[in-house]
């Protein structure tokens, strides 16, 4: 009978192309919740689906990063990094929720407040900072 993995080797193995830190820190802050360590992650899980010559841009990055004019991700893309978000923070994100989010910072601030079980930013709050950010 073949041997199962468990939910952590999964995780790891999703993990396995992110930065060592990245991975090491998931796992400190599913240990103790540690929120200081949310944006070292999330950064880290979007950065592995950017392409090579772009992952500069996530070194310091802005919060007005955006993250299809910016960063190159498509639609696809965006929805690796969904799954890979939902499993490491153990939360859940509907396509609804994701099509207003464009830049890091609506993205680090969506799933802090998911993670939390906070209330969302409405589409139209949404927008509207997606159209400041154009000015």
């Amino acid at each position: 009978m073949p041997a199962t993995s468990t939910p952590e080797e999964d995780l790891r193995q999703s993990l396995k192309r992110c930065r060592p830190e990245v991975t090491t820190a998931t796992f400190q802050y599913r240990d103790s919740g540690d929120t200081s360590l949310r944006p070292l992650i999330l950064t880290g899980v979007i950065e592995r689906f950017v392409e090579p010559e772009l992952r500069s841009r996530l070194t310091n990055p802005d919060d007005t990063l955006r993250l299809r004019e910016d960063l190159g991700l498509d639609s696809l893309t965006m929805m690796e990094i969904v799954l890979l978000t939902e499993d490491v923070f153990r939360i859940n994100i509907t396509a609804y929720e994701l099509r207003h989010l464009c830049t890091l910072g609506q993205i680090k601030t969506f799933v802090s407040g998911k993670a939390k079980g906070l209330p969302l930013p409405t589409a139209a709050e949404l927008m509207i900072s997606n159209w400041a950010i154009r000015d």
